[in-house]
Formats: C-alpha cells, sequence, structure tokens
C-alpha cells in the first residue's frame, strides 16, 4: 500500500470522527477542517509542523480581531480598509520570526475568524483540534503504510524461503 493511499484511508476515518466531534461539541467543522489543512501544508513535517501551524492559525485569529475591533472605532470605510491594509502587513511581517514564518497559516486563523464573525472563543479550540486531528491523520496513516510494508516484506522473504 503506497503512503497516500494509507494517509487517504486514515484521513478517510478520521474526517468522520472529526465531523461527530465537532458537531457533539458544538465546534467549527469547517473551521476544525482549515487546522487540518494547514497541518497538512506546513513546511514541516511532524510535530514542529503541527506547532507552527497552530502558532500561525492563532496568530492570524489575533489579527483578524484587531481588523474587527479596530474598524468598530472608525466611521470612514476608507479608513477601515486602510486599517486593513496596516494589519495585512503585520501579518507577513511577523514571518521574520520562524515560528511564524508560515504566513498561509495565520491567513487561514485570520479567513476562519472573520467567517465565524469574530467568534474567536470558538474558532481557536475548532482550529487546534482540527490541527491534532490532521496530525493523527498523517502519522496513523504513516504507521498504517509501515505495517502493510512489513506484511509485505515477510510475505516476500517467506515466498522466497520457499524456493
Amino acid at each position: 500500500m503506497s503512503v497516500l493511499v494509507a494517509i487517504s484511508i486514515t484521513t478517510a476515518i478520521l474526517s468522520a470522527v472529526w465531523g461527530w466531534v465537532a458537531v457533539s461539541f458544538g465546534l467549527l467543522a469547517w473551521a476544525g477542517f482549515l487546522g487540518c489543512t494547514s497541518f497538512f501544508a506546513a513546511p514541516f513535517e511532524g510535530i514542529k509542523g503541527l506547532l507552527i501551524s497552530l502558532i500561525t492559525n492563532i496568530s492570524g485569529v489575533f489579527w483578524a480581531m484587531m481588523i474587527i475591533e479596530g474598524g468598530s472605532f472608525i466611521d470612514m470605510d476608507i479608513l477601515a480598509y486602510g486599517l486593513t491594509g496596516l494589519i495585512t502587513l503585520f501579518m507577513c511581517l511577523q514571518a521574520k520570526n520562524a515560528w511564524l514564518a508560515f504566513i498561509p497559516g495565520t491567513f487561514i486563523g485570520s479567513c476562519a475568524t472573520f467567517a465565524a464573525d469574530g467568534n474567536w472563543q470558538i474558532v481557536i479550540p475548532s482550529l487546534i483540534l482540527g490541527g491534532l486531528f490532521g496530525y493523527v491523520m498523517k502519522s496513523t496513516g504513516l504507521w498504517l503504510h509501515s505495517k502493510c510494508e512489513q506484511a509485505e516484506d515477510s510475505t516476500s522473504a517467506a515466498a522466497q524461503s520457499r524456493h
């Protein structure tokens, strides 16, 4: 079984589980899938990739709230758009820090916050649990692939020893 097939199988199973968890706990299933996607797209593997995706997602939530809250004090649309531009500048400049360098993760967190009408209290746990599910999806997929490879190797070795 290829790595792609193994990860696809575990991702399918855990996506169904995530859907149930999200509904059961009143979380945003779609935001969790954004957290999961962020992990899969992160520039690093494993725990480091998970941490970077989560940190940047949460920083995006922070920046979105800065735009939402700051915009509430501005009466002119043009100034609110200027605030959005200024905050976006900082969202990108934070990438000078290695732990904040995954700019797409920052924008994922920000967009999720806007999509949830600024309800960061539900966005953050949804993104975090989604990222954790993404990590488990990939880890279990790699484990499944490894087990299948071991089984194929032992089957092949047994067949060769008979000849």
